[in-house]
């Protein structure tokens, strides 16, 4: 269990550094986006660890991976430049 939650706060880690540099002006500050990245990867080899059972560490990792880029889409802003209001009266 122990490499298992190592290496899903690996990929959670690498999946918000990625999505930082991939998306910096929509994301929060870097910090907030690398610790949720580590934390929900965490949680996510802890749920399908508990819901598969031992023995199962790649799924457990892809596991682990879906929680944590669900968790970073949550945080992602929509672009300013696209932004429309959707009644007149609102001017």
């Amino acid at each position: 269990m122990f490499l298992e939650a190592l290496g899903s706060a690996l990929l959670g880690l690498a999946l918000a550094w990625a999505a930082v540099h991939r998306l910096p002006d929509r994301l929060p500050a870097r910090g907030t986006v690398l610790v949720t990245g580590a934390l929900g990867a965490v949680f996510g080899a802890l749920v399908t660890h508990g819901a598969l059972g031992p023995g199962h560490f790649l799924a457990t990792l892809v596991g682990a991976v879906a929680v944590a880029a669900v968790l970073l889409s949550l945080l992602v802003r929509p672009a300013a430049r696209g932004l429309r209001r959707s009644s007149p009266a609102a001017y």
